[in-house]
């Protein structure tokens, strides 16, 4: 059977977000169902939470095209900029997790966070 245009539309978005897409049939209560024209085409399961930060690190690896602590200081602070827009430090732990992949300490994290905020507002 083809894949419906909305799955396959949607098929990039489920992946980055490390998502399982699944029938409407097996849809859960917590899972998101996807309409089209009244029909129910689709649901998409979400990963937990625990494992999201590990994704979007593993996807910055592949955009980059190497590992993380190879990047100069500048990528880096680049690198933390971006997760701090996507939220990786409300998570618990998210600050030793990314000083970790960057190969820096807590204190140089903390230290970029610090001089992105005070550049935004100098």
């Amino acid at each position: 059977m083809a894949e419906h245009p909305l799955a396959r539309a949607v098929r990039p978005l489920v992946d980055a977000l490390g998502a399982e897409p699944l029938t409407p049939d097996r849809a859960g209560p917590d899972d998101v169902v996807l309409h089209w024209e009244g029909e129910r085409v689709m649901a998409v399961r979400l990963p937990p939470l625990s494992g999201s930060l590990d994704r979007i690190l593993a996807a910055l690896e592949r955009s980059h095209g190497m590992p993380l602590s190879a990047l100069d200081r500048r990528a880096k602070q680049v690198v933390v900029r971006t997760l701090e827009a996507r939220g990786a430090f409300a998570v618990r732990h998210g600050v030793e997790t990314v000083a970790g992949a960057l190969g820096v300490s807590r204190f140089t994290i903390y230290n970029y966070l610090n001089r992105e905020n005070a550049a935004r507002e100098g």
